[in-house]
């Protein structure tokens, strides 16, 4: 081989020496930018995760705080109805002497909660209080009228009439209700009056 032959050997090892050494440290150039790529990354997914269980916190804040909104706007509701109630009935004929908000009882593994239960020695009247009345709770009241003396066996004896109150009476709910036998109860001003005129014959259970 030739002196000419070696140089040019060397030359080219050596061209392929630093080559090699480019490629080497263009790929280190490459894994440290991805690495600052998933160092970024995995920072946005802890940020992100960050958010996520705040918004979850958040959520279960108002969920709680609408769960006990409701709660008290039920008992609100109650209050403003209960009072009424004696009154009420004694103009439709009905002497009233007992009220009972919230009345439980539990039955193979049920239970039935009234939200006014109202009653004389002959006759017990079940008032479900809504502050927006829908159709839904019309149906609801009719399932729990027809089983309540069966929760109730002491009330067995009585004539048992339906009551719907609402602060709020979704269009049409007021007629089909009447239309069950319901007495309708509705807000007027800052008291309390039942709706149904003096042509209506009330359903008994």
């Amino acid at each position: 081989m030739t002196k000419e032959e070696m140089e040019k050997g060397f030359k080219e090892i050596w061209e392929l020496f630093k080559e090699t050494d480019r490629h080497l440290k263009e790929t280190d150039r490459h894994l440290k930018e991805t690495d600052r790529h998933l160092k970024e990354t995995d920072r946005q997914l802890k940020e992100t995760d960050q958010h996520l269980k705040e918004t979850d916190r958040q959520i279960a804040a108002l969920s709680k705080a609408i769960g006990d909104l409701g709660g008290k706007w039920g008992r609100f509701v109650e209050g403003i109805v209960a009072p009424g109630v004696e009154r009420l009935f004694r103009e439709k004929g009905i002497e009233i002497n007992h009220i009972y908000p919230r009345a439980k009882a539990r039955r193979n593994g049920r239970q039935m909660e009234v939200d006014i239960l109202a009653h004389n020695g002959e006759e017990a009247i079940l008032i479900a209080v809504k502050s927006t009345l829908s159709v839904d709770d019309v149906k609801a009241h009719l399932q729990q009228l027809a089983e309540f003396k069966d929760f109730f066996p002491d009330h067995r004896h009585r004539k048992l009439y339906g009551a719907v109150a609402g602060i709020v009476i979704e269009e049409g709910v007021d007629r089909y209700a009447y239309q069950q036998g319901l007495y309708v109860i509705a807000q007027s001003g800052e008291t309390i009056r039942i709706l149904n005129d003096d042509k209506f014959t009330p359903r008994v259970w």
